[in-house]
């Protein structure tokens, strides 16, 4: 071995990221967003369920730092990506401070989750696919996490149905439901909250005598998008599991070139 090979492998590599930065300004949140990952999570038929998630996690940044080490927050994911759950994200949080010196982590977590679902009639078995969210942040040793979850729904217009000689429009829509919590509770019953919070759930698979029941009862069952969000509120503040929550519902609808939206936040400790 030379000389000039054997400094060559014995410099150490510069630590940019933790050279001194002047300009005094704090970064609130710096980290990786978009991540594609593989995770498993926990579901309430089948114990656990892998599926894809899209995750950001971001630290804070104090002034005299130049930056933050991104491979970290990589480091951190793969540890945990077999043990993702509601009760795991404090500790992912505490790990991410710990790994990136930080007094502060935000991690969100985006991925769609699969329920094996009947058709009403022919009993016709399909997996219907849902949207769920988990969002945390954790200060110093205090944490605070939502979970979301946001499902399609169909609503018939009252308005267009007490009108009209003979039929009214209908219209898929959707519903996205942010809870905070004070003991658990599976995604599986918040998901079901809110299908029978509308005119009409949506199934996968419908055969002719499933399209009938299915279109018969969102008739019978008229709601505005303002009766769907105070329905599923009703529903979320008759359950003392959840101490806040925010409610947003889409109609994405069929005989005007916009969407209907209404929106509901809440806390239990509110009085309206």
């Amino acid at each position: 071995m030379t000389d000039s090979k054997k400094d060559s492998t014995d410099t150490p590599m510069a630590d940019v990221q933790n050279r001194p930065d002047t300009r005094r300004i704090r970064i609130n949140k710096v980290g990786v967003k978009d991540i594609r990952y593989p995770i498993t999570v926990m579901d309430k038929a089948k114990d656990a369920q892998r599926t894809v998630a899209s995750v950001n996690m971001y630290v804070d940044l104090p002034h005299h730092y130049k930056g933050t080490h991104m491979s970290r927050f990589i480091e951190v994911l793969s540890t945990h990506r077999d043990s993702i759950s509601t009760q795991s994200i404090p500790t992912i949080l505490s790990d991410m401070k710990k790994r990136l010196d930080a007094a502060s982590a935000h991690l969100e977590l985006t991925f769609p989750y699969f329920i094996e679902k009947k058709a009403p009639v022919s009993g016709a078995v399909s997996l219907m696919e849902y949207t769920c969210h988990l969002t945390g942040h954790q200060c110093d040793t205090k944490s605070d996490l939502t979970v979301g979850v946001t499902v399609p729904i169909t609503t018939l217009c009252p308005c267009s149905k007490e009108i009209s000689t003979f039929g009214a429009h209908n219209q898929r829509g959707m519903v996205t439901v942010v809870v905070r919590y004070n003991k658990f509770f599976w995604m599986e019953d918040l998901i079901r909250l809110v299908e029978s919070s509308c005119s009409s759930e949506v199934f996968a698979l419908l055969k002719r005598s499933d399209e009938k029941f299915v279109t018969e009862a969102a008739y019978e069952n008229p709601m505005f998008v303002e009766d769907v969000v105070r329905e599923v509120a009703v529903r979320l503040l008759a359950d003392d599991t959840f101490t806040w929550f925010s409610i947003a519902a889409e109609n994405f609808e069929s005989i005007h070139n916009h969407s209907a939206y209404a929106y509901i936040e809440r806390s239990r400790d509110d009085q309206d």
